[in-house]
């Protein structure tokens, strides 16, 4: 299924355009993963480096509960969280088009310092905004992103073996004909198990490895733009 989610909004409005003179075009790819999982976003230049962060989870469908810092130009910017590092600059302050980003710069993300899951982010390209578009718009991707609470990429890389993945169709199938067989009358809970009902929701990462909805990105995207919106109304 598709890994979209809908991250926990801030108090910082997302900026959708307006007098923004500039578009970053970032390649996002998550490090240590093949196939690649990956995502091409539009940013405009005046994103605030803690906005980037709400825009990275909502492309890849994470939740943002868990700690996270960009290194950019050798500095680490981030939001404070309990339990995690202090930085320098507060990144609600800190705005892309004022890092001097240029063509074919790259930069990371980490996310989930236990799994260390770390996004590679490169400028494709700067170019004006276009009339009439919302930002931050997706363009492109590949694959769903991975559970974040796996345990980093070596973990998936197992546990998405073509045989492992073959096994969770199987079984999925399996539960699911339970379903089919059943009576009209049936209850889901006298059907199936609490048990199986755990392991079907487990065996959906699996389902869905190759999956990615760049229109759902996107709705969740300006989902995002308008709750936020809302919130600081």
């Amino acid at each position: 299924m598709p890994n979209v989610a809908q991250p926990a909004t801030s108090r910082e409005p997302i900026e959708s355009g307006g007098d923004s003179a500039m578009v970053y075009q970032l390649r996002v790819v998550i490090n240590g993963v093949s196939p690649l999982i990956w995502r091409r976003l539009l940013v405009p230049g005046q994103t605030t480096i803690a906005r980037l962060h709400t825009i990275l989870q909502t492309a890849f469908g994470w939740s943002g509960k868990h700690l996270h810092r960009f290194v950019i130009h050798g500095i680490e910017y981030g939001l404070y969280q309990v339990g995690g590092p202090w930085f320098r600059d507060d990144a609600r302050q800190v705005r892309l088009g004022e890092l001097g980003l240029r063509l074919g710069e790259k930069f990371t993300y980490t996310y989930n310092y236990c799994a260390a899951w770390t996004c590679d982010l490169r400028v494709e390209q700067i170019t004006d905004a276009q009339p009439g578009r919302r930002y931050p718009y997706c363009v492109g991707g590949r694959r769903a992103g991975p559970p974040e609470e796996w345990e980093g990429p070596w973990a998936f890389v197992e546990r998405t073996q073509p045989c492992l993945v073959f096994e969770a169709m199987l079984r999925a199938a399996e539960i699911v004909g339970q379903l089919l067989d059943a009576d009209d009358d049936d209850e889901l809970v006298t059907v199936i198990g609490a048990a199986e009902r755990d392991e079907l929701a487990s065996l959906l990462p699996l389902l869905g490895l190759e999956q990615f909805d760049r229109r759902a990105c996107n709705t969740a995207l300006a989902a995002c733009v308008t709750s936020v919106a809302e919130i600081t109304a």
